[in-house]
C-alpha cells in the first residue's frame, strides 16, 4: 500500500526531502502561488502551522505555476516572497506541475486518492491534502477553503 512516506520532493533549497522524515505528523499538503486571489491564505497556514506543530502538525507548501501563471519567480524569489509577507516558516518545496502528465508524484497519488470537483484534477491554487500519522488521506479540501476552516479535523487527528 502506498502512503504519502513513500514520496520524496526537492525542497525550496535544492535538497532531496523524503516525506518518512513525517512519519508519525499530521501534514497538510497545499500548492500554493505568490500571485493568486487566495495568497492571503499564507497567513491561515502559517497560523496552522505555529499553533500545532509542537502537537505533530507539519504544513508543506508546493509552489505551482500552472494556474494563471500566478507562481513565476524561482525557487529564491518564492521563499522570499513568503518569509517577507507572511513570515512562513513551514517547509516549502520547488514549484511543482500538480496536474498533467509532467505533476509531481505526489500530486499524482494525492488526486488518485481524493478526487475533487474536476474528477482527479487539481482545479486552482491552494488545494489543501490532509494526512494522518500513517500517510493515509483523509480529506481534501478546495480553494475558498481557509486554513482556521481545517483546523477541526487537524485536531481530530492530533494527539491530546
Amino acid at each position: 500500500m502506498t502512503t504519502a512516506f513513500d514520496f520524496s520532493a526537492t525542497s525550496i533549497d535544492g535538497d532531496e526531502q523524503h516525506l518518512a522524515e513525517y512519519k508519525g505528523q499530521v501534514i497538510l499538503v497545499v500548492n500554493t502561488a505568490s500571485q493568486c486571489g487566495y495568497t492571503g491564505q499564507y497567513k491561515g497556514l502559517e497560523e496552522l502551522y505555529r499553533t500545532y506543530a509542537d502537537r505533530g502538525l507539519v504544513v508543506l507548501g508546493f509552489p505551482c505555476d500552472q494556474f494563471g501563471n500566478q507562481e513565476p519567480g524561482d525557487e529564491e524569489e518564492i521563499a522570499t516572497f513568503c518569509e517577507r509577507n507572511f513570515g512562513v516558516t513551514f517547509p516549502l518545496f520547488a514549484k511543482v506541475d500538480v496536474n498533467g502528465s509532467g505533476a509531481h508524484p505526489l500530486y499524482q497519488w494525492l488526486r488518485s486518492e481524493k478526487g475533487g470537483i474536476v474528477g482527479n484534477k487539481i482545479r486552482w491554487n491552494f488545494t489543501k491534502f490532509l494526512i494522518d500519522p500513517e500517510g493515509n488521506v483523509v480529506k481534501r479540501y478546495g480553494t475558498t477553503t481557509t486554513p482556521d476552516q481545517i483546523a477541526d479535523d487537524i485536531e481530530a487527528l492530533l494527539p491530546a
